[in-house]
């Protein structure tokens, strides 16, 4: 039967979602985007096929004997039902000790259940249906064989008065109460799960609370194949869970309207199972927002937070590489019928010629419009606009700043310029070695590739064009043609702004940027169009 787990939301295709036995939904999304709301409003929808697992559950076990009888069991669970129900069943859970001691029961009861079945089948010379029940494990050696898959060394068994039994690695017994937190955490899970009856709707709340992340991934995927006959709904903070489980759908949540304590309405979006991208990728995008600008470098690099501030609308992965992020845009652009998602690019232009940087633009990768990104940072307008904004401090000359600071640019670049541009042709002539490779039909094809670079002009012409700027002090020129961040220029820059070092210097721009609304504009005016079209997207 399918199970609803719709809720009030702006995006109209997913007024009806629901899940069948054997699908699983993970719902991602930040601290205070309404997640626990949502795990909420699907329990109070799936009663009484349903069970909850809450984030805020208790880990520890009052007792590892069975200290509950049927009747209370059945009683306690009732009460259960009807707090979580409540809005405050969210927070708080009145009845944590209870379930531990109603796991207890199930797996015990379970034990018994199936001891007794099989006792009546021989008794009654029922032999072949007591040989086939014998062969289906109880919820017990289910359990311990997930918590040897998930790296769990324990094992747990039923002893004499009913108690919970636990050993470590094949050594001495000892009680089930003194299993560690996650070891108790990843029992009581699989507890509830494995006891469940057919047809319930499993709701995980954050599984990975309490369990090493090497723990809960094997854990819970064995535990999805070995309960087909149920659909789960897993809200959770670690991204990776459902990259690792590729048949899963995924539910980004990205914010919630509350009126006072209540959820009114959520922003969602709904990745749907198998859609086209790779794992990397998809890893990238969970919990993103619609539109996604690929940068080069790391999540250390000064790309990153540039771009953040600059176009503050999207979100900004880095990729690595030129080529990444090529392939990145790509990735998602191809797949754009599967998900919501909108993709561009920035790359370093490494003196990409005017046609090349049109291309690229024609299917979403803008280029930096100098050499590198230190170039934004230390362009000359900002160089004068950091600064004004220090003499305003100081008290010194502005313009003398600002004389020298360019001045040291331009000496520091100068004193360097032949390896500066051996380092610029390297790396121009392995992009165009890259760009020139075939595809692979035309090696299968035995089609003779050649590939031809002539490393000696290109060198010869960016030493002609890099000497004109320099001869001709223009800072801006200079930053097209070679890596400024490869030599000194950048600390005597700093230096000559009163600036004790490169990242002082690149965090008065940063600050500069957060203030200043002309700042901002120009260094947007230096990608053309890439603002307009994030905007139009």
């Amino acid at each position: 039967m399918p199970f609803p787990i719709h809720f009030p939301c702006t995006n109209p295709a997913l007024a009806q979602l629901q899940l069948e036995a054997g699908e699983m939904l993970f719902v991602l999304g930040a601290n205070g985007v309404g997640k626990s709301s949502l795990m909420h409003r699907f329990t109070n929808q799936n009663r009484p096929n349903v069970r909850k697992i809450a984030a805020h559950r208790q880990t520890w076990m009052s007792s590892d004997t069975l200290d509950m009888t049927p009747a209370k069991k059945a009683q306690t669970e009732q009460n259960i039902q009807n707090e979580e129900s409540q809005e405050h069943s969210r927070y708080k859970d009145t009845y944590g000790a209870q379930r531990a001691s109603i796991i207890v029961f199930q797996l015990i009861d379970a034990e018994n259940v199936r001891a007794r079945e099989i006792a009546a089948d021989v008794t009654a010379g029922r032999l072949l249906d007591a040989t086939t029940k014998s062969k289906i494990d109880a919820p017990l050696a289910v359990i311990n064989e997930l918590l040897r898959l998930s790296n769990i060394p324990i094992a747990i068994a039923i002893r004499a008065n009913e108690r919970v039994m636990a050993s470590k690695d094949g050594g001495p017994e000892y009680s089930a109460a003194q299993l560690s937190d996650g070891e108790r955490n990843a029992l009581m899970i699989a507890g509830e799960v494995l006891t469940a009856p057919p047809g319930t709707l499993i709701i995980i709340d954050e599984p990975e609370r309490h369990l090493h992340r090497s723990i809960i991934s094997p854990l819970l995927t064995q535990l999805f194949d070995r309960r087909p006959d149920c659909a789960f709904v897993i809200s959770t903070h670690d991204h990776d869970l459902p990259v690792e489980n590729p048949q899963a759908r995924t539910l980004l949540v990205r914010s919630c309207n509350f009126n006072g304590q209540h959820a009114q309405t959520w922003e969602a979006d709904e990745l749907v199972a198998n859609a086209p991208l790779d794992d990397i990728l998809k890893r990238d995008l969970l919990g993103a927002r619609r539109k996604i600008l690929f940068v080069e470098g790391t999540e250390a690099s000064l790309d990153k937070p540039l771009y953040s501030l600059i176009f503050p609308q999207v979100s900004v992965i880095p990729k690595g590489s030129c080529r990444e992020v090529e392939q990145a845009v790509a990735g998602v652009t191809a797949g754009e019928q599967f998900h919501w998602l909108r993709a561009l690019g920035i790359v370093d232009s490494d003196s990409y010629d005017a046609a090349t940087i049109a291309a690229k633009v024609a299917y979403g990768v803008y280029a930096v419009p100098y050499y590198s990104v230190e170039a934004i940072y230390f362009h000359p307008r900002l160089i004068e606009m950091v600064a004004r904004a220090q003499a305003g401090v100081s008290g010194d000359d502005a313009q003398a700043l600002i004389n020298a600071a360019l001045a040291a640019g331009i000496n520091e670049v100068r004193a360097d310029a032949h390896r500066l541009c051996s380092k610029a042709v390297k790396k121009a002539v392995a992009k165009e070695i890259m760009n020139q490779l075939p595809d692979g039909d035309e090696y299968l094809n035995g089609v003779n590739v050649q590939i031809n670079v002539d490393s000696a002009a290109l060198m010869a012409q960016r030493q002609q064009e890099l000497s004109a700027a320099l001869d001709q002090g223009n800072w801006e020129a200079v930053l097209a043609f070679c890596p400024i961040r490869e030599c000194g220029a950048r600390n005597q820059i700093a230096r000559a702004l009163n600036l004790r070092s490169v990242a002082d210097y690149q965090k008065a721009v940063q600050h500069l940027l957060t203030k200043d609304e002309a700042a901002l504009d120009f260094v947007r005016s230096l990608f053309a169009g890439l603002h307009a079209k994030i905007m139009e997207l």
